[in-house]
């Protein structure tokens, strides 16, 4: 069974290899390991952006793959809250783009 940080090791590895690759699909989803205010570890979960790609069902997925089986807790979860972004003065070819991030502590 892999531990937590080699699960995220390697996504971070794959996201890498795309973007040499010349940016294949982005990697707009980004998980980081932190400390927690208790000295604990845990990863700071971002799954910001505009597209259907980026939801919170996309930041559970990454919290799922970082810690595996062992499960996790949320240690803190921002709203979904968001503005449109680039465009024009009228908003034409504007993208609403949606902040969404949280924080993650791997059960044991």
């Amino acid at each position: 069974m892999k531990s937590p940080l080699s699960r995220v090791a390697t996504a971070v590895t794959i996201c890498l290899g795309l973007l040499t690759l010349g940016g294949l699909g982005g990697c707009s989803t980004t998980t980081t390991l932190t400390y927690l205010p208790s000295g604990d570890t845990g990863f700071a979960i971002n799954c910001s952006g505009g597209d259907a790609s980026t939801s919170w069902a996309e930041c559970y997925k990454r919290a799922g793959e970082a810690c595996g089986n062992y499960g996790y807790d949320v240690v803190s979860k921002d709203v979904d809250s968001g503005a449109t972004s680039g465009g024009t003065i009228g908003g034409i070819f504007g993208a609403n783009v949606k902040n969404r991030s949280m924080v993650i502590r791997c059960k044991q």
